[in-house]
């Protein structure tokens, strides 16, 4: 599930944070790369159960409810179409995801349970809640189909969600999005009746490693990658030349001449796409001639020790 180029984002902000500290300690700084991957399985946790938490907290409104002085009609005979939601039961009694919370001891939602209010009161409120309380029984499908829709429109968009979870960890920011896609391909997956594995986001030890070794080549070699890069810049200033842009091209010269199984083409797109979202707005175009530059000599001179077919 996680993609290589966020695996270069975790890295790039790695060799940015280190370039940034006075800490010369490059075993801390790889221990924080390999936690900030680690802690995006507790962002997908957190978000799964936050379906649960909503839940709890319709269902204490509703008991509220019909302990008014005078409750209405609705609050003695509450429809519990949405409490009884068979998706979020599942979800509840999955021990994955449930052990997960507990072990990783991920009780967010209990300390700062104003924000499952908020989205309660969202959901409550919508169009989407409406038409799926229409009625007091339905189908899985219903129950799969409106949780869905629940999470696409009104709990992945929530600003306010988005600025708590940057509060409590700004790695999640950029997590959010292969974590979103995350959760609503595991709630597609469920079956009624059956428990499901949650996904591992980080599948194998190759990320993982792959992560280690682009961060510290990278970092090792960095005055000889510096090196490659001077005389390629005739316009522009060191002054000049962003610090982010600087460590995409030393990660992409990296990956050239150190990782023989990653195409030259593959390396140049990735790192314009990352300098898209990330750097100046000029940036990509400016990678994008050095690196050009760069893999054309390289091939000329015999530097690219790349293995397999279309690969150069």
């Amino acid at each position: 599930m996680l993609t290589r180029r966020h695996i270069r984002v975790k890295v790039m902000q790695s060799l940015y944070a280190y370039s940034q500290s006075e800490n010369d300690n490059i075993n801390s700084e790889e221990k924080f790369l390999l936690k900030s991957m680690e802690e995006m399985y507790d962002l997908y946790l957190l978000l799964l159960n936050l379906f649960v938490e909503i839940k709890d907290h319709a269902a204490d409104f509703m008991e509220k409810s019909q302990q008014k002085h005078l409750p209405s009609e609705e609050d003695r005979d509450p429809n519990k179409k949405f409490v009884n939601n068979e998706l979020i039961s599942l979800l509840e009694a999955n021990t994955g995801l449930q052990n997960g919370i507990e072990n990783r001891k991920l009780n967010h939602w209990k300390h700062d349970d104003e924000y499952v209010g908020i989205l309660w009161n969202e959901i409550k409120n919508s169009e989407i809640y409406e038409e799926y309380m229409v009625s007091r029984t339905g189908t899985f499908k219903e129950d799969k189909d409106f949780l869905i829709k629940v999470f696409k429109e009104i709990i992945a968009p929530n600003e306010k969600l988005y600025d708590y979870l940057e509060d409590k960890k700004i790695t999640w920011i950029d997590d959010l999005p292969l974590v979103n896609t995350a959760i609503v391909k595991m709630l597609q997956k469920l079956q009624s009746g059956k428990e499901h594995a949650l996904t591992r986001l980080v599948k194998s030890t190759d990320d993982k490693d792959f992560a280690v070794q682009l961060f510290r080549k990278t970092l090792l070699n960095d005055e000889s990658l510096a090196q490659e890069m001077e005389g390629k810049t005739p316009n522009w200033d060191k002054e000049r030349i962003a610090d982010l842009d600087t460590i995409l091209i030393k990660m992409a010269i990296c990956e050239f001449l150190k990782f023989p199984s990653i195409p030259v083409k593959v390396t140049i797109n990735e790192y314009l796409e990352i300098a898209k979202e990330y750097s100046t707005p000029k940036s990509s175009i400016f990678i994008n001639g050095i690196l050009d530059k760069l893999s054309k000599e390289y091939q000329e001179e015999g530097k690219l020790n790349k293995m397999g077919r279309g690969l150069m």
